[in-house]
């Protein structure tokens, strides 16, 4: 009995030895850790994946949340442009990422099967928290709750608790880090709703938010500081002027948006440095500027958005003082925003290498992330 036990205790600290032995593995041979780490955290986020499978140790270290906070402490993360496309042919949909220092695009993984049977990408929402590396994909079908969160420190795709609603052509938006899902369609019949959910990443629960006070059709929608605006946008023909309401994350309110900011917000928009910049779809698609202190908007001098390479329909982002405008092909704008000394600004525009097997793509949603 007694040499049964010895040998299993024997045996224990062999496990422990050997357990010990992986643990102080060393990452790159040669090299302390703390080193090896920083080796680590400056190889190109699009290959990951590949490095993740370089060894245990390798992969622990890389798909640990504590890497990408690293990364940004020591200011190595890098801004990605994520696009979501769909091919209106085929009626396939896809992500893929532009590394903005190389100009090289990728493919992502594909969503999970639940968004694969989406009537429209239109009915489904996006949203991003740049700095954590995650966006955010909502809703989509009639019955469909689904919701699923992409890391980009991973390159993977998790399902998160599904919505409290299931909705379609709705809105949502990043607000004080949690994710707003606004109006929409629900049921069968499309019947239009005005309620309102957020979401908290930190304990992956959805509650209810107070509703919409009118129903809006999906048109766009920003978030400035601590208010998210929702507005339906000018319309063919042209009738009946537009509606939009602004919600109060502090107060927790909805209130009407004013007339200046509603009757001027004629195309898609863009949050620079808590400033609202429209790209207009219209003409030669000139960029405004709201101003809140006498509610207008002021066109924004410098060239124009490239329009003989930027075909409609167009989705756009922004990060510091850059926005990136997506068109129909994926053909990308990027302009750099620049504020003189009298408070007007001006934009330079140059165009960004596009895949070419997207060019049967046309954009739905894009964001930038930091990785």
């Amino acid at each position: 009995m007694a040499e049964q036990e010895t040998t299993s205790n024997i045996n224990t600290i062999n496990d422990q030895a050997e357990e010990e032995t992986r643990t102080i593995q060393p990452l790159i041979s040669g090299l302390p850790n703390d080193i090896a780490e920083l080796c680590l955290l400056r190889l190109p986020y699009p290959y990951h994946a590949l490095y993740r499978s370089v060894s245990s140790s390798w992969n622990k270290t890389i798909t640990n949340p504590r890497f990408l906070f690293s990364k940004q402490s020591l200011s190595i993360s890098s801004p990605y442009l994520f696009v979501f496309a769909f091919n209106k042919s085929t009626a396939r949909i896809q992500w893929q990422s532009l590394d903005l220092s190389s100009g090289r695009w990728f493919v992502l993984p594909p969503m999970p099967n639940s968004f694969t049977k989406i009537s429209s990408p239109h009915a489904l929402s996006c949203a991003s928290i740049p700095r954590q590396g995650k966006l955010f994909v909502l809703g989509g079908g009639d019955v469909n709750r689904s919701a699923v969160v992409y890391t980009a420190l991973t390159n993977r795709w998790s399902c998160i608790s599904p919505m409290m609603s299931p909705r379609t052509y709705f809105v949502s938006g990043n607000v004080n880090g949690k994710i707003m899902a606004v109006g929409g369609s629900v049921g069968g019949n499309g019947e239009a709703t005005t309620e309102v959910e957020s979401y908290d990443p930190d304990n992956d629960t959805w509650t209810v938010v107070k509703k919409l006070p009118m129903v809006l059709a999906k048109y766009d929608s920003a978030v400035i500081g601590k208010e998210m605006c929702v507005t339906e946008g000018w319309a063919w023909p042209f009738m009946f002027p537009p509606m939009g309401e602004v919600y109060d994350s502090d107060e927790g309110t909805w209130r009407e948006m004013s007339g200046g900011m509603k009757e001027g917000w004629t195309g898609v928009s863009v949050v620079i440095r808590d400033r609202l910049f429209v790209i207009s779809e219209h003409g030669d698609f000139p960029m405004k500027v709201y101003c809140s202190d006498d509610d207008t908007w002021r066109y924004v001098s410098g060239e124009k958005l490239p329009g003989e390479k930027m075909r409609r329909p167009f989705a756009v982002t922004g990060a510091d003082d850059r926005v990136f405008v997506v068109a129909s092909g994926i053909n990308v704008a990027e302009g750099r925003v620049s504020e003189g000394q009298n408070g007007d600004f001006s934009v330079e525009w140059r165009m960004v290498s596009s895949p070419k097997s997207s060019i049967q793509f046309s954009p739905a949603s894009c964001h930038v992330l930091y990785v």
